[in-house]
């Protein structure tokens, strides 16, 4: 390479690199005693194909959990919140939070019975209507009845259709009116009124709304002004431009493809286990008709999910996004009780059931479920997690083994992830990974990554399956998190001989309902942001399946500074040098010299400015300032 040619590209490279290591400068300003000045570090990156290492295509992917509404009320696009009033559980009387009642006791009567048509879902809700149009008990105007508010709000968009399904009977005629409204039912956004000589057996009714106004905190109202008693059960709205028509809100879901995750890890985390296990995450429950999907109470994140995101959508949502499904389940234990590896066989015939769902041919008996659900071709199911930080529990190993062996014989093909960290001694049973979660301040998280280094490339490899800085550094998910997550993330690029996919946990939180924090995407009913962390992932797209080049640092920083650098493939077949930097110091002076490049492959270049920065590495994004 001519010194032109060097002196071009290394101008190019720094531009980048200074961009991240000035990031990384204003954070040691905050969680050091002293500050360097006057430090030099040389990066030297060796380019040839003899020294580089393949980094997985898994690298890099996503996990969803059902925490802090990130499916119910969150990626999933159902807008009514208790559908089928069975959030308090099977027996009456139930919880009908958040359904509301519009008008008083002397108009109408609310409550709850189990008269439902839906043998799995029994709840419906009854109400007896006490006025008429006429009379000495008028109904006032507007009529009475009953209000969904949504997830903290319907966002309702002039010009765009929503699709009603209700289920309803009657004791006589019926005079109902569908509508939807604002938060206190005077702007009307669009309405219908069903006039009927009754409904004797239950019904569906269906009604397409087409929205005249927008309204971001709307509600769906279902009033009467005709005496008599009127049952409804089963009452879903969904938007009907959701993702592909697979029920996924758009602008959520396409946060999510943009970090071109590799994977998706899913449904849970603790979402899986429950806190007991009657309330644990159970597949079966969650495929075919919503209607007959009972739903539960997830107790750890303490918020009911009618499980319209099941695991049949979960698979779907996997392969929309491109990525791999990691299917994490549950294996006999929760948080407070467990079955005896001597009563686990059915939990394992369920799990083989559930794989074969996945993967069967249409032929089989749970393909041919799959496929009468509108996919026909198995997914692509290749990982498999057994229970989730469960390792030290008592009926753990002999329940893992339990699995294993069954889920090795059927299919032998599907990599088997253990909840026990290999990370610092070997495991006592086979595994093809093992889970290993890491919540802590930002000092502690960029330099996780050491526990790595000198692995070697054998089984079994690290599933970073979690990874968060947490605590007084990451607030609500400040800069400082992302930077410490980034310097992390560079660690486990240059040990990725030893660790096969990573992620970031939680994914999604509902503004109004965190759970935990911080989180990558942060959303209400009608908009959504990024925070640093979410951003930083970016940094990390190309990553899977690039080359790793040899590269080494020369520097007086001692650890400070952390550096790797790959070459990736573009959708043309092009390919890029990329190389990222992470300062845990003060300011540098940084020195890049590349080699083995040959004079060929730098026909033509040029370079992209990208940048994550702000004021203070305190800042945080929000709804006012998403790109702060």
């Amino acid at each position: 390479i001519s010194p032109e040619e060097m002196d071009a590209l290394t101008r190019m490279l720094c531009m980048l690199l200074l961009f991240l290591v000035q990031l990384m400068a204003g954070r040691e300003t905050l969680i050091a005693a002293t500050i360097e000045t006057n430090r030099t570090v040389a990066l030297y990156i060796n380019a040839s194909r003899s020294l580089a290492k393949p980094i997985p295509e898994t690298m890099f992917g996503v996990f969803f959990e059902e925490i802090n509404h990130a499916g119910a009320g969150g990626l999933w696009a159902e807008m009514v919140n208790n559908r089928g009033f069975e959030a308090g559980g099977p027996n009456t009387p139930s919880n009908i939070d958040p359904w509301s009642v519009i008008g008083d006791d002397s108009f109408l009567l609310v409550s709850t019975d189990r008269s439902s048509c839906f043998e799995r879902n029994k709840i419906a809700l009854r109400m007896e209507v006490l006025c008429d149009l006429e009379g000495p008990n008028i109904c006032p105007a507007g009529g009475v009845g009953v209000y969904n508010p949504g997830f903290w709000g319907m966002n309702i968009e002039q010009g765009k259709s929503y699709k009603l399904v209700l289920y309803s009977r009657s004791s006589g005629a019926v005079n109902l009116t569908l509508s939807l409204t604002d938060s206190i039912g005077l702007q009307i956004l669009d309405a219908t009124t069903i006039v009927s000589s009754g409904f004797t057996d239950w019904t569906k009714l269906e009604h397409t709304f087409i929205a005249n106004e927008t309204n971001t905190n709307s509600r769906l109202q279902l009033t009467t002004t005709g005496k008599g008693v009127i049952w409804f059960d089963q009452v879903s709205l969904m938007p009907n431009d959701t993702y592909k028509g697979h029920g996924f809100r758009n602008d959520l879901f396409d946060m999510v493809n943009n970090l071109k995750p590799a994977f998706l890890r899913f449904p849970g985390g603790c979402f899986v286990e429950g806190e007991w296990l009657r309330n644990a995450f159970r597949w079966k429950e969650t495929i075919g008709p919503w209607e007959e999907r009972p739903g539960h109470f997830g107790d750890v994140w303490f918020y009911w999910t009618d499980d319209g995101l099941g695991y049949f959508e979960f698979l779907q949502l996997a392969e929309d996004l491109g990525a791999l499904p990691v299917w994490v389940f549950n294996n006999g234990i929760s948080h407070q009780d467990e079955v005896h590896t001597s009563g686990i066989q059915p939990f394992v015939q369920e799990i083989l059931d559930g794989i074969e769902f996945t993967k069967g041919d249409s032929n089989t008996k749970w393909g041919s479920v799959r496929a009468a659900l509108g996919h026909p071709e198995p997914f692509d199911l290749r990982y498999v997690a057994v229970g989730n930080e469960d390792c030290n529990k008592p009926n753990y190993l002999g329940n893992y083994l339990k699995f294993y062996t069954a889920i090795r014989e059927a299919y032998p093909e599907i990599k088997i992830i253990s909840n026990c960290d290999a990370s610092s001694h070997a495991l006592d049973h086979p595994a093809d990974l093992y889970d290993f979660h890491i919540y802590s301040n930002a000092n502690s998280v960029s330099d996780a990554a050491q526990r790595f280094e000198g692995k070697s490339d054998s089984r079994p490899k690290a599933f970073v399956s979690e990874y968060a800085v947490t605590g007084s550094n990451a607030g609500n998910g400040t800069l400082l998190a992302g930077l410490a997550e980034a310097g992390f993330l560079i660690g486990l690029e240059t040990n990725s001989q030893a660790i096969e996919m990573a992620s970031y946990a939680p994914l999604l939180v509902n503004s109004n309902n965190r759970r935990w924090s911080p989180d990558a995407i942060v959303f209400n009913s009608y908009e959504s942001y990024g925070t640093p962390s979410y951003w930083m992932q970016q940094f990390f797209i190309e990553s899977n399946g690039a080359l790793l080049l040899h590269s080494t640092l020369e520097s007086n920083a001692a650890r400070d500074v952390v550096a790797s650098a790959i070459i990736w493939k573009d959708s043309k077949g092009d390919e890029h040098l990329k190389i990222k930097v992470v300062n845990f110091g003060s300011d540098v002076k940084l020195q890049i010299s590349v080699s083995g490049l040959e004079v060929s492959s730098l026909q033509q270049f040029g370079g992209i400015k990208t940048e994550l920065t702000c004021g203070n590495v305190m800042d945080e994004n929000s709804f006012t300032t998403p790109n702060k």
